[in-house]
């Protein structure tokens, strides 16, 4: 029995979850590092947070959040009142990325920072940083500030990449280069990605957009590139409201659902990484694995 923030009884949802997580016996890259997390979290008007918060007490390892963790707005009282009693009982091992709401009547997105810390959050009014997860290369931006070349957001993404040659690498940030939702689209990021593809990296996972949504690798302009592409998952799902998708999907689309709320589970291995997506009645909704990319010659 867990008691929600709502003050509502939540019955047997922990224990269903703790049956579906459990990554299988010779599962592909089982022995890498965990990495579980979605965007568009905390909302004090919705029990989705709660419920995605739940599946979360019973999976280790880090945790990311893909911008917009908190909903109505930026303000601290919100972090206090919507965020910190469902997915703020993970923050020791959360590293977030920013979203369009931490702004919202926040200057600067102050209490984001202040919440999370810089060491956890990276540099106060920038919140682009990196760190490694096992042998990835992990890479968290700010889809809010300028990323185009030439810009500081852009350039610090490219000279990390280069003073970081790794097998495996992947990036963060809350604006969906490519969706099928209705909402959630934006360009701001495209140089990023283009730039991106001819260092190798394996995986995007932004939010936004809320629904979940997984795709083909890509090239540059959005088209199939299994041998050098980046594969994008949209993770809209931590418990704001959902929105419709689109009649027909994105071209490079392979799977997407807007019907649950869940969370995004990533295993990080040796060369290749595995994922699922856990909805919040316990159900893997979709699951696979896939080599690491080689970079562009």
């Amino acid at each position: 029995m867990i008691i929600s923030k709502h003050g509502r009884i939540l019955l047997l949802i922990g224990v269903i979850a703790v049956l579906a997580v459990a990554s299988p016996q010779g599962a592909p890259y089982a022995d890498g590092v965990v990495l579980v997390g979605a965007g568009d979290i905390a909302s004090c008007g919705s029990e989705g947070d709660d419920l995605t918060a739940n599946l979360l007490d019973n999976i280790e390892g880090i945790v990311f959040t893909a911008g917009d963790t908190v909903q109505e707005d930026g303000v601290a009282e919100t972090w206090e009142k919507c965020y910190d009693p469902t997915w703020g009982r993970h923050k020791a091992r959360t590293r977030p990325a920013l979203g369009n709401h931490e702004y919202q009547r926040a200057p600067n997105a102050d209490p984001y920072f202040d919440y999370f810390g810089e060491e956890a959050a990276g540099p106060r009014g920038l919140g682009y940083y990196s760190y490694y997860a096992g042998s990835w290369l992990v890479l968290v931006l700010n889809s809010i500030l300028p990323a185009h070349a030439g810009t500081p957001q852009y350039e610090w993404a490219k000279a990390t990449l280069a003073a970081n040659p790794t097998a495996c690498a992947l990036a963060i940030w809350h604006h969906p280069v490519y969706s099928s939702g209705l909402y959630g689209v934006t360009r701001r990021m495209n140089a990023v990605w283009r730039m991106m593809t001819t260092f190798g990296v394996d995986v995007v996972i932004s939010g936004d957009a809320h629904h979940y949504e997984r795709f083909a690798p890509m090239d540059g302009n959005g088209r199939i590139d299994r041998e050098h592409g980046i594969r994008q998952f949209v993770v809209g799902t931590g418990g704001g409201y959902l929105t419709p998708l689109r009649d027909q999907p994105f071209p490079a689309t392979e799977y997407r659902q807007g019907q649950f709320w869940g969370v995004l589970k990533m295993i990080l291995g040796s060369g290749g990484y595995s994922w699922e997506f856990i909805n919040i009645r316990g159900e893997v909704m979709d699951s696979g694995s896939a080599p690491c990319v080689s970079p562009r010659p």
